[in-house]
């Protein structure tokens, strides 16, 4: 091979594995996609009404005037922004718990299993709730299995715990709640999930909800066509966790 056809092949080969490396960030954010945030969703990050918003980079608070309740953790479902939490946050902060939603790296919660931790650290006057949605949970579950000690209780919103995140053998409380219009959690392996879950834990069916609609981020692929509005779903939620968080120790 002479040396013209040596470069040239060099060159071809370099513009190759360009190419490759293109169509791979090319599908990593197609993939990694976050879904977009709604009207409700920017509006509930404007602090009032009795509500302080503030923001950082590893969280987002929504903090009452006079905290009355337990502190609440919140891990995000998988590429969903912290940020589509705050209509729901915003109902439990109004009714006195201060609530702290994680930022993820990449908005997948693996990417940052123990955001509780730092949360619980910079405020130990507060007792705490641990949870999230979808795959919130699950890494939420995980976090808490490691760290019962720190935590008053641990809930599911569209969601269930794996076995690394077992809560069987806890004393937390659990509660969990589940859209009966929600397409996208597999009832198979969510009835698995009960096994790794207390037998005080309280079930929650909300009637006419699907999966998205915990959040404010519009349709999810492959979800249930919800009944009822989001509005109506979120305060639905917001009233089933205070009342399981009106009976924690």
């Amino acid at each position: 091979m002479d040396k013209l056809t040596e470069t040239r092949t060099k060159r071809g080969f370099a513009l190759l594995v360009l190419a490759f490396i293109a169509a791979v960030a090319l599908a990593l954010w197609v993939y990694l996609k976050p879904y977009a945030l709604t009207g409700q969703a920017e509006t509930a990050l404007v602090s009032g009404k009795g509500i302080t918003v503030e923001m950082n980079d590893n969280w987002i608070s929504l903090k009452p005037l006079a905290a009355s309740g337990a502190g609440v953790i919140f891990y995000p479902g998988g590429l969903v922004k912290a940020e589509a939490y705050a209509p729901l946050a915003r109902g439990l902060a109004a009714a006195g718990h201060p609530v702290y939603i994680a930022r993820m790296p990449l908005n997948l919660a693996m990417t940052r299993s123990d955001a509780a931790e730092e949360i619980i650290r910079v405020h130990p006057g507060l007792s705490f709730v641990l949870g999230g949605h979808s795959l919130g949970g699950v890494i939420a579950a995980r976090y808490a299995a490691s760290h019962p000690d720190e935590l008053a209780g641990v809930f599911f919103l569209a969601s269930y715990p794996d076995e690394k995140g077992s809560l069987k053998s806890t004393t937390l409380a659990v509660l969990s709640v589940l859209g009966t219009e929600d397409k996208v959690v597999d009832p198979k392996k969510y009835r698995e999930g009960r096994a790794y879950l207390p037998d005080s834990t309280v079930y929650y069916s909300l009637e006419g909800g699907n999966h998205a609609q915990f959040g404010s981020y519009g349709p999810q692929k492959g979800d249930g066509e919800a009944t009822i509005t989001e509005n109506a779903q979120q305060k639905e939620t917001v009233r089933a966790l205070l009342d399981w968080m009106s009976n924690l120790r």
